[in-house]
């Protein structure tokens, strides 16, 4: 009974444009950097004798202060930043979409108008302002929530995971809302379908593809999120490399000439966000039409 494959509006192809194969690069370049990387560049914490190198056939990237390859650094903080998007955004999803869906399908009546105002009390702070004052308040080494260790990268896990609730389950709600009025749904009703089943039997797969196109802008502003609390030293902490604590540690050095220690992470962190960006507005297009290409 499912109305994915015929349900209007639903795209297949990402419109051809030079943008979108653009953000694709982008993404599958940080994606490689992130997997690959650090199998191939060598341990990230092992220093060496040519102090602050430029780039060259040795050392790519260049080196540190302390002589330790910057590919393998840089390549280990793409994979940190890109473990922690993909965790948060995951996190999210799972906490938003029962929510999100279960107030459209209860659209207008005391479910839904319960749901959303916890959500908007989630919402009035900014992801951004959220996190720096939660990390102000418990600093950033580990955690204890009674025997369990809460590291960093757990706290910006979840975090950022927590931000993005109400962001995910809006969506949710609006494009499940505009389920339930087909007709589909007043049949399976009808028939006596279980509730369960026409939640998320139903209406969960209908609902997904306006969700995936979230996720991937979500991964953009994660990736941001990370690497601007790693920049201001409120995100994980030396010497575990991370794009932003990276870029931020690099600045010092500009002065100098030494443009390789904060500006190659900083194009790495910016091909992400850019990537998953661009990937999600063509699938955003897509979705509406808009990016539908013609057949000759």
């Amino acid at each position: 009974m499912s109305a994915v494959l015929s349900a209007p509006g639903r795209a297949r192809f990402l419109p051809r444009d030079g943008l979108t194969w653009f953000g694709a690069a982008c993404a599958a370049l940080f994606c490689l950097l992130a997997t690959l990387g650090p199998l191939l560049a060598g341990d990230p914490n092992t220093a060496g004798p040519d102090v602050l190198a430029a780039p060259s056939l040795a050392h790519p990237f260049g080196t540190d202060q302390l002589g330790r390859d910057l590919l393998a650094r840089i390549s280990a903080g793409t994979r940190v930043s890109l473990t922690v998007s993909l965790a948060s955004v995951a996190l999210g999803l799972l906490l938003a979409l029962p929510l999100g869906i279960l107030a459209g399908y209860h659209g207008g009546r005391l479910l839904d108008d319960l749901i959303m105002r916890v959500l908007e009390i989630v919402q009035a702070l900014p992801m951004f302002v959220l996190a720096m004052f939660v990390i102000g308040l418990s600093g950033t080494a580990t955690a204890h929530l009674g025997p369990i260790p809460i590291t960093m990268p757990t706290k910006v896990v979840l975090l950022l995971g927590l931000a993005f609730v109400p962001y995910f389950a809006r969506v949710a709600r609006a494009a499940t809302m505009a389920e339930t009025g087909q007709e589909y749904v007043a049949a399976l009703r009808v028939v006596g379908v279980p509730r369960i089943r026409i939640l998320f039997g139903e209406l969960l797969p209908n609902v997904a593809p306006t969700i995936v196109v979230q996720a991937f802008l979500a991964m953009a502003l994660a990736i941001f999120a990370e690497g601007g609390l790693g920049f201001l030293g409120l995100g994980i902490q030396l010497p575990q490399a991370t794009l932003g604590n990276l870029t931020g540690g690099g600045t010092g050095y500009l002065p100098a000439g030494i443009w390789w220690y904060s500006v190659l992470p900083g194009v790495i962190m910016l091909a992400g966000i850019l990537g998953f960006n661009l990937i999600g507005d063509a699938l955003s297009d897509s979705l509406s039409g808009r990016g539908t290409h013609k057949e000759t």
